[in-house]
């Protein structure tokens, strides 16, 4: 069939009907093509808005960098670093050097106890002397020991008599006639009363205790306000230690004889 036969076919609705549909194509991507004319422009738009937020941005990095690094040049580097410190390896100490430090760190325990305590240590305040009568006669009994002494207070000027002696005689040494004596100087009676003392049994030293101890008891009953000076002090106390006695089948109060095996 040939060309002039197949256009005498076509009729002239089919072909209004083409060009319409043909027209109806080139509208559409006309507006397809605008729609994304505008997107492209849109996203055109805010790139440069993000590219300008963006240097803005780095610019201000950039200085804030160099204010840092202007505060910072002062210093060496690596000053804000901390430093490594690795441990101390752990020494063995030997027996005597173990003990000088535990006899170091007792002192030092004992040096700050002695420090909290000064104010617990501070002397009570004496009384004033009571002004004894003539006729005034106070008695009291210490022991010690195996020591037992009767002591009697009466007005005077210090003297001091032992049995019958004065106390330079009956007691030689230094020592005890200082624990004699110490109960009236703590309270200050060294020199307003005259003492009569009766004392038998034990030693020497068992006898100046028992004497400290009658003349404080004594003293008390002179003026009750002394009790807590004394008390304090331990004067008024009965010292229980005496030795152990010997006990049957040992050498002494425990030394046992050696034992033999055959």
């Amino acid at each position: 069939m040939s060309e002039e036969e197949n256009t005498e076919d076509v009729t002239p609705e089919e072909t209004g009907a083409e060009e319409v549909a043909a027209e109806e194509v080139v509208e559409e991507t006309a507006a397809a093509e605008e729609v994304v004319e505008g997107e492209v422009e849109g996203a055109e738009g805010t790139g440069e808005v993000d590219v300008e937020e963006a240097a803005t941005e780095a610019a201000e990095e950039i200085v804030a960098e160099e204010e840092r690094g202007e505060k910072k040049s002062d210093l060496p580097p690596g000053a804000d670093l901390e430093p490594l410190t690795e441990p101390e390896p752990e020494v063995e100490l030997s027996a005597e050097e173990r003990a000088a430090r535990e006899a170091e760190e007792e002192e030092r325990r004992a040096r700050e106890a002695a420090a909290a305590n000064e104010d617990d240590d501070a002397p009570v305040a004496k009384p004033a002397p009571v002004n004894l009568a003539k006729d005034a006669r106070f008695s009291a009994t210490g022991k010690r020991k195996r020591s037992v002494a009767r002591v009697i207070i009466l007005p005077g000027d210090g003297q001091i008599k032992i049995n019958g002696r004065e106390i330079e005689d009956y007691f030689p040494r230094p020592r005890h006639r200082t624990v004699v004596t110490s109960p009236l100087v703590a309270t200050g009676y060294e020199s307003n009363v005259d003492i009569k003392i009766r004392v038998h049994g034990g030693g020497i030293s068992g006898q100046a205790g028992a004497i400290r101890h009658g003349i404080a008891r004594a003293l008390t009953e002179v003026d009750p306000e002394l009790r807590p000076e004394l008390k304090k002090r331990g004067f008024l106390t009965r010292d229980a230690r005496a030795k152990e006695r010997r006990k049957a089948g040992l050498k002494k109060a425990r030394k046992r004889p050696q034992f033999s095996k055959r």
